[in-house]
């Protein structure tokens, strides 16, 4: 009955409100254990938002892209970790469609409404350490692979691996209980503690043939390579939606424990015309910010809906709308995870407050992408009007 409720409900926001409030209350507990996000992908589970990109013929919510986009953005603002993991399982369930064949698309969609599957990756392609190599009608792989972003409690799992003398990376899906697989529980870094995106060794495992993605039909087609473009921005709405949470979470410090400075000549913070002046730029930015990034998801969102009649010329004009969307809202971010501390004051920067993790979870995912590379494509479009080389993952 609970489930039945959950799936008629049009508010999916709300739901994801519902969820950040739940994890708001052990936050900076789960930041300091790290470990796998159990707790966090079973909120997403019960709260029926795993379907949520799957059209609804085959059974799932059938939302928008900027639907999604918003609930990325929601659930990052208490946690960021829980942002990424869901950002990235929202791209990978549809894998199918825009990767692989049709009766894959059909598959997976279909599944991951039917069993409520999670989705997660270890794609890097820049580790090459993974091999695969033909093993009669099917594949075996063997070896390393890094940022395995919550794979190790993942229902299903796509994977890049080389084969010897092939360029292009394989794309594989496998499911959860697939032998072979081993995690290491390494991941331990300062930010993003809770994706445990750690390294995972494989022995000898079995990859079938209709389990290799693709190709997709046309293989050529501009629409082949979206995903990478919605990855971009689902990225972006990590960045607004860790930046949005730190805002909040300084504005109530702020009124509630922050004492005036001694020259300001009044009396509470809040009257404080630095801390004022400060707050105001602050919110400005990242209004500006959500507001280009909002603007750009109706332009990708037109751009799904074209499906393999989407052009290259139009893939590469969005393109340098989202590329332009992140590296503004990157800049915003990180100037207010950091600025944070200097309107709540040097006691807000207390371990048991755990505020840092706004910083340390929007530095640490910001570094696997720097956006200088973004604002480098941008300005080849702006002075030669070369839209950014089409791949599989930006």
């Amino acid at each position: 009955m609970v489930q039945l409720l959950v799936k008629e409900s049009k508010n999916w926001v709300a739901i994801a409100s519902s969820i950040s409030s739940k994890l708001a209350a052990n936050a900076v507990e789960r930041d300091i254990k790290g470990g796998l996000p159990e707790e966090e992908i079973q909120h997403l589970r019960s709260g029926g938002l795993l379907p949520l990109v799957v059209p609804k013929e085959y059974g799932g919510i059938g939302a928008t892209w900027v639907e999604g986009l918003k609930i990325v953005q929601e659930l990052s603002q208490i946690d960021g970790s829980v942002g990424q993991l869901y950002g990235n399982h929202l791209n990978l369930t549809a894998l199918g469609h825009v990767s692989g064949t049709r009766e894959q698309k059909d598959r997976y969609y279909r599944e991951t409404a039917e069993k409520n599957l999670f989705w997660a990756n270890a794609i890097n392609t820049r580790d090459s350490r993974l091999k695969i190599a033909p093993d009669g009608e099917h594949f075996r792989v063997n070896g390393v692979k890094s940022f395995g972003t919550g794979v190790a409690i993942a229902d299903v799992r796509v994977l890049s691996a080389v084969q010897d003398g092939v360029e292009i990376p394989f794309l594989f899906v496998i499911p959860k209980d697939r032998e072979g697989v081993v995690s290491h529980q390494d991941w331990d870094n300062f930010g993003q503690r809770r994706t445990d995106s750690s390294t995972f060794t494989f022995h000898n495992v079995l990859v079938k043939q209709d389990e290799i993605l693709g190709y997709p039909n046309p293989p050529d087609s501009a629409f082949a390579t979206f995903l990478g473009i919605i990855a971009q921005l689902t990225k972006t709405y990590v960045y607004l939606g860790i930046a949005s949470g730190s805002l909040a979470v300084a504005k109530e410090y702020t009124i509630t424990q922050t004492k005036p400075w001694i020259t300001s000549g009044v009396e509470r913070a809040t009257a404080d015309p630095y801390i004022l002046h400060q707050y105001g730029e602050l919110w400005t930015q990242l209004q500006a910010a959500i507001a280009i990034a909002d603007r750009t998801a109706d332009r990708v969102q037109q751009a799904w809906e074209k499906d393999v009649n989407l052009t290259s010329q139009e893939r590469g004009e969005v393109a340098i709308a989202v590329f332009a969307a992140k590296a503004f809202a990157t800049r915003v971010g990180l100037d207010i995870t950091t600025s944070i501390f200097e309107v709540m004051g040097t006691r807000s920067t207390a371990t048991k407050h755990g505020f840092d993790r706004y910083w340390r979870d929007f530095r640490t995912f910001t570094l696997h992408d720097p956006v200088d590379y973004k604002l480098r494509d941008i300005g080849n479009w702006v002075l030669n009007q070369e839209l950014p080389q089409a791949t599989q993952y930006s």
